[in-house]
């Protein structure tokens, strides 16, 4: 579904694709977890040779949430240099599950700010916790 996204997070999204480390497929990408604490933080994507030992922007994103201490995530920005919306990978959507509140927002922001919306239920459906009281 069609969201506004923040001018301030879709320009600072914009600004770090530059930041991205993509020699091998040449995508950038970078992500912002808003956290229920207030804080947002970003992240890049890192490929590295010895694939699949790379990152991707949301597990950078997330990380440095955890980094700071913030654990519960209420909203995820992604933003790419391909034309068009991108959704996080099957392994990213599993990451974002592990912290998302319920009914964690996933935008994803497309060239020109415009976004668009899915809850991580619905891109994740059934989603795997070991704590299932959360």
């Amino acid at each position: 579904m069609p969201t506004s996204v923040p001018p301030a997070i879709a320009a600072e999204l914009s600004r770090l694709l530059a930041h991205s480390h993509a020699p091998y497929s040449g995508v950038r990408v970078a992500a912002a977890v808003e956290c229920s604490g207030g804080g947002v933080h970003y992240g890049v994507n890192v490929e590295n040779a010895a694939y699949p030992q790379g990152l991707c922007a949301e597990a950078s994103a997330i990380a440095g949430a955890v980094t700071r201490g913030e654990t519960v995530v209420k909203r995820v920005w992604v933003a790419s240099s391909l034309p068009g919306h991108i959704w996080p990978c099957g392994g990213c959507r599993q990451k974002i599950w592990e912290f998302a509140a319920p009914g964690c927002e996933v935008v994803s922001v497309a060239e020109g700010g415009a976004g668009e919306s899915h809850t991580i239920e619905a891109l994740l459906p059934l989603g795997f916790r070991l704590d299932p009281r959360r």
